[in-house]
């Protein structure tokens, strides 16, 4: 179907456009729609939002699970779905019936491509609209998406194998006070590997090389730097890792991405976030990149003045509304370009934190890889299942920390007040806890060997590939602000 949208007002069109999409969806019939809808956002360039971005988001909300395409400036975005179906989506408890990964509700099937340099304020558009005569409830991830990586799923084939002699990339994003530094540095240093990353003292950087190659099979502050920016997010990332590498190796390659995270509980994240900053830390250096350019001050306005925010009350940490502690992990997730960056003009507040959530969740569940600071073992176990690499020594499990101690030691208020300004993150957690458990109860089910594995993770003979020196055992509470 083709069909042309006036830019201020619904016609006919409209209506009989609607109306082939509710038909469509009432017999099971996909189809595709070409259309110059004339659609305005932010999101993809414009200066205002308009009626028709509205009318599609209502199409949305009546489980059309409507797609719509966007010429997105500096950055290729195609087949979006509805992502806010991951809000309202329902995972079985672990263990439970059907909860394994053989049901495909989150399987994601994405295709790299290069960024393209067009922008149009209303561009052309194109909506797909398909159901499940079996399943109507099962969310579609068929999503292109700019440097996206591969999937979860994508990986789960028995005959999958990471290959670091050819163009594979782990590419690591490090959300602050999640125990990324720990687990950066079991990349390069405790990997049991053909050739081990050389590290140096003196820099703290490692260069993690392909056997048979200078190319970097990692992409982490540890192995490449900050070469996206400091403490760089998904919408970051999926932008400039294509561009760095090649930029680095000084050519163009064809590379399978695979992105992998950290995710901690996210009370205990955000009061660690406080002592950190309260002590000097600020990432001042953060770019904050989206759609071609920062996020301005008057988008992000600073909460302090001088150059840091030392000896920080809590309630003044908690009270200032730019402060980018709350909701950190859903928004270092979330595709931004989705909710007009940083700019929180460009729709209601309900309806950004909605699809930001929703944005993030889809990510999470896309990735190849995540773990959760307090499950260290299990996280540790899915990472070598997943790639087919091991590590060479143990994950350790710190269950008491000092921010665990902090959290107890709040009043209920102030409590309850932390826990309003990361509701989101609260949720995605749950949701990413959900999701952990099915995984590693899927790979359990394939493993014949899994008592004596789990066992004896990283307890492999001998450290082959293992850098041996000591960094500093107090980086993740230095005052240094690029970590």
């Amino acid at each position: 179907m083709s069909a042309y949208l006036s830019h201020d007002r619904p016609t006919s069109v409209q209506d009989r456009l609607c109306k082939a999409v509710r038909e469509a969806h009432s017999k099971g019939f996909p189809i595709i729609i070409e259309a110059d809808a004339n659609a305005h956002h932010t999101a993809w360039g414009s200066t205002d939002i308009n009626s028709m971005f509205t009318t599609k988001i209502t199409l949305s909300k009546e489980n059309l699970q409507l797609l719509t395409v966007c010429a997105l400036s500096k950055r290729g975005m195609m087949l979006q779905p509805d992502i806010l179906a991951y809000n309202e989506a329902i995972m079985p408890p672990p263990g439970a019936a059907g909860s394994g990964l053989a049901n495909n509700a989150f399987s994601g099937h994405q295709y790299k491509h290069h960024q393209t340099g067009s922008s149009s304020s209303s561009g052309s558009a194109l909506a797909l609209a398909s159901t499940s005569a079996n399943n109507a409830k099962s969310i579609q991830q068929n999503v292109i998406l700019a440097n996206a990586g591969l999937s979860y799923e994508d990986v789960l084939n028995d005959d999958f194998q990471f290959d670091m002699d050819g163009h594979d990339v782990m590419v690591f994003l490090h959300i602050q006070k999640t125990g990324g530094t720990s687990f950066g540095r079991h990349l390069v240093r405790d990997l049991d590997l053909k050739r081990p990353c050389e590290c140096q003292r003196q820099r703290k950087r490692c260069y993690c090389f392909r056997p048979h190659r200078n190319e970097n099979w990692l992409f982490s502050r540890y192995s490449t730097g900050w070469k996206c920016g400091l403490h760089a997010d998904w919408t970051e990332l999926t932008s400039c890792v294509d561009i760095e590498l090649d930029k680095n190796e000084g050519e163009t390659a064809k590379r399978r991405y695979f992105y992998i995270t950290l995710l901690r509980e996210p009370i205990s994240r955000y009061m660690s976030e406080y002592r950190h900053v309260r002590r000097g830390a600020t990432w001042k250096g953060s770019r904050h990149w989206c759609l071609g350019r920062q996020a301005t001050a008057a988008e992000l306005p600073p909460c302090y003045s001088g150059k840091d925010w030392l000896d920080v009350d809590l309630n003044e940490f908690a009270a200032c509304e730019s402060n980018l502690a709350a909701n950190r992990q859903t928004r270092m997730l979330a595709d931004l370009a989705l909710v007009g960056c940083y700019n929180k003009t460009a729709m209601p507040a309900h309806e950004r934190d909605r699809v930001m959530l929703a944005s993030a969740k889809r990510n999470l569940a896309a990735m190849a890889y995540f773990g959760l600071t307090e499950y260290q073992k299990m996280s540790q176990y899915i990472f070598e299942e997943t790639f087919n690499l091991r590590f060479a020594i143990p994950f350790e499990q710190h269950n008491t920390t000092i921010s665990a101690t902090a959290v107890n030691n709040l009043r209920p208020d102030q409590k309850k007040r932390i826990e309003e300004l990361n509701s989101l993150d609260i949720e995605l957690y749950a949701f990413a806890k959900n999701l952990l458990f099915q995984r590693f109860e899927h790979l359990k089910a394939k493993d014949t060997d899994f008592e004596k594995r789990f066992a004896n993770l990283g307890n492999i003979y001998y450290k082959q590939g293992v850098t041996e020196f000591n960094w500093d055992s107090n980086i993740d509470e230095a005052l240094s602000s690029d970590h």
